[in-house]
């Protein structure tokens, strides 16, 4: 794990937890984050303690919403959309650095340009520790659902396939 100044990306996520009293530290990697699997071989835990953030559109409204889920599980977006009652569509990635201030691949759950209306996978709560992007895709850092939850304000929604 590496040492030394984060990348500005990574920092904001740090400066957020830490205005929040949060004792997590952000830690980058040489190798890639990106994926769920990969976070958990670089880490070296289960690849459900992942807990990935996807972006979505709100169709209607135009604004992203965020699902934070286990990286064991795929997103079974109908079951999404009944939950919140909203339509969500694919965010492609320029719409999704503008919005949430993050490239695909390194999206938080936290820290983002803008409020997010988010989504968590209750698979999550299977584990005591977590890992989650931290900005880049070679940045993560460790939390409890339980810090999840009052970190993000999300809902709790059975979203697997």
């Amino acid at each position: 794990m590496g040492g030394g100044a984060l990348p500005d990306s990574a920092q904001r996520v740090q400066d957020f937890l830490a205005a929040r009293g949060v004792a997590c530290r952000v830690r980058t990697f040489p190798e890639s984050t990106r994926t769920a699997q990969e976070a958990a071989d670089a880490i070296g835990c289960e690849v459900g303690q992942i807990a990935k953030s996807l972006v979505f559109r709100d169709a209607e409204a135009d604004r992203p919403v965020l699902v934070v889920a286990s990286g064991r599980n795929r997103v079974d977006v109908a079951k999404v959309e009944a939950a919140i009652d909203l339509k969500l569509s694919r965010a492609e990635g320029k719409w999704v650095k503008t919005r949430v201030g993050y490239a695909i691949g390194g999206v938080p759950p936290v820290a983002h340009a803008e409020p997010l209306l988010t989504v968590l996978d209750p698979d999550l709560h299977d584990y005591s520790t977590l890992w989650a992007a931290a900005g880049t895709p070679f940045a993560v850092f460790e939390l409890t659902p339980g810090d999840l939850a009052a970190l993000t304000a999300g809902v709790w929604v059975e979203l697997a396939e």
